[in-house]
């Protein structure tokens, strides 16, 4: 006899791939007439933007580019000046033919941006991105229950609360700013180089809806009407909604990914800047529900054949949140610093029997005036690690949320830098929920007529059910026969009727 099985689906979404991606492009400039000679570069920045998203069955893509200033002084020794050029770039991600559209997220960091002069006329920019990819698949595990077998029949069912990840997209949205410069801030002559860092601040399911707040960090570097270079921050704030696929419950919860698709920052005014800023928060809902499962099967009175099989959910088994800080020394005569940035590298894990290191590397830019007034760059690599407890049959999958504006101070060395952002690590189970998917159930067997009908035996730490199975008895019979409401102490003697 062979029991049928229920199949109950639980929808949810599967990672494809999750894989950060590096490249580095190269591109000649060469100066417009109106533009003096080269005489020395003093830095360059750059600021990551992504235009378009692709799916393929059996790959993705996202294009993009990196903005890219320059500064550098002119050999004829006028003030120094800013130009500035686009980068392009393609990033694809292979993996093994899908049927259902996927949806995506990318996060995409500058590694690096440098400049160098190759005449007087001509620059060679260089842009290293790193690009986090990830692509969520539709499926629908199926969880096996067996239907009412005969009184005898004993079933191990088991219950499991899972975090699934039920449901991705992005919502676009532009920022459309006034922004008025302090009256403490010399004014604007020339713009020369300006980024934005998006950080979600708050996200919460409310039903059909996922509402987000958040702000992006502005930085700008100028020159006054005198030629000095000045830096200037600000926050900008904004809001906002996404409309979900369905009403979810209390126990929900997303991350959001921000990406910027656009950036513009034009003077109008000496005072007054015309920001417009292109963003896209891409989002990935969880929500928790109780899966149940049969585990095992016995019968006291017969022979019982089972199978097994793992039910693979992509169950998120845990979300942890570290603020990571580096300092360097920037080791050089400073007068006055001007501008730092941090560029930051994807999260490089390390597994290290049950504890996982996540290494995050980058590099501070530094602009500055040394103690004879001229102004100078300098760049200095670092690393803040950060080590969890991690099961190394778990997955973890790490990626950044951009912290506030690095920090420089003068010291007796050079400059101290400091940097600090948010590493978030979503923790994956990679093992299985055992079930049964086949029941056999062979004819009664005849009852011993030597076999006694009750045992004495002592408890240790074994379960009910392990002991019950062995004895050929039921758990509830157990638990009548000594009064359990649960399971027995270690040493407790147990009455064990058998069947």
């Amino acid at each position: 006899m062979e029991l049928t099985f229920n199949k109950t689906a639980y929808p949810c979404l599967r990672k494809v791939v999750s894989q950060a991606q590096t490249q580095e492009q190269t591109q000649e400039v060469r100066l417009p007439d109106s533009m003096p000679d080269i005489g020395r570069v003093l830095g360059s920045w750059g600021q990551v933007l992504i235009r378009s998203k692709e799916w393929r069955g059996s790959s993705m893509a996202a294009s993009g580019g990196v903005m890219v200033w320059v500064l550098y002084a002119p050999e004829d020794g006028s003030a120094p000046i800013s130009i500035e050029s686009w980068i392009p770039f393609q990033m694809r991600w292979e993996f093994p033919q899908t049927d259902r559209d996927c949806t995506m997220n990318i996060l995409p960091l500058l590694r690096s941006v440098d400049a160098r002069s190759t005449s007087a006329r001509k620059l060679m920019l260089r842009a290293n991105v790193g690009v986090l990819g990830q692509a969520y698949e539709p499926i629908e595990p199926e969880a096996w229950m067996p239907e009412n077998g005969p009184e005898d029949l004993q079933l191990l069912r088991s219950s499991y609360p899972v975090e699934l990840p039920k449901e991705a997209g992005e919502k676009q949205f532009q920022l459309d700013e006034e922004l008025n410069l302090p009256d403490t801030y010399p004014e604007v002559a020339k713009i020369l180089r300006y980024a934005l860092l998006p950080k979600v601040l708050e996200q919460k399911v409310m039903a059909g809806r996922l509402v987000f707040r958040g702000k992006g960090d502005l930085c700008m570097l100028y020159a006054d009407a005198d030629g000095g270079i000045h830096s200037w921050e600000c926050e900008v704030p904004f809001s906002q909604y996404a409309e979900l696929d369905r009403d979810y419950g209390v126990n929900s919860a997303a991350t959001i990914m921000p990406m910027l698709t656009n950036l513009e920052l034009i003077p109008d005014g000496q005072r007054r800047l015309l920001l417009k800023c292109g963003l896209c928060g891409q989002y990935v809902v969880y929500d928790r529900e109780m899966v149940e499962l049969t585990e095992d099967a016995y019968s006291p009175v017969r022979q019982v054949k089972t199978e097994m099989q793992e039910l693979k959910m992509p169950q998120r088994l845990d979300q942890k949140r570290e603020t990571m800080r580096v300092q360097q020394q920037l080791t050089a005569p400073a007068e006055r610093v001007v501008d730092v940035c941090w560029l930051p590298e994807h999260p490089q894990h390390r597994q290290d029997a049950d504890m996982a290191q996540l290494a995050v590397p980058g590099q501070f830019q530094v602009l500055y005036y040394d103690n004879a007034g001229s102004l100078q760059s300098g760049t200095v690599r670092g690393e803040a690690l950060w080590q969890m407890s991690s099961d190394p049959q778990n997955r973890v999958d790490a990626y950044l949320q951009m912290g506030e504006q690095p920090g420089a101070d003068i010291n007796d060395q050079g400059v101290a830098l400091t940097a600090q952002w948010d590493v978030i690590a979503d923790v994956f189970a990679e093992q299985g929920l055992p079930m049964l998917t086949q029941i056999t159930l062979e004819e009664k067997s005849e009852k011993d007529p030597n076999r006694p009908s009750l045992i004495l035996r002592k408890a240790g730490n074994q379960r009910l059910w392990d002991i019950a199975r062995e004895c050929g008895s039921t758990v509830d019979a157990i638990q009548q026969a000594n009064d359990l409401e649960g399971q027995p102490e270690a040493g407790q003697i147990l009455l064990i009727p058998v069947s």
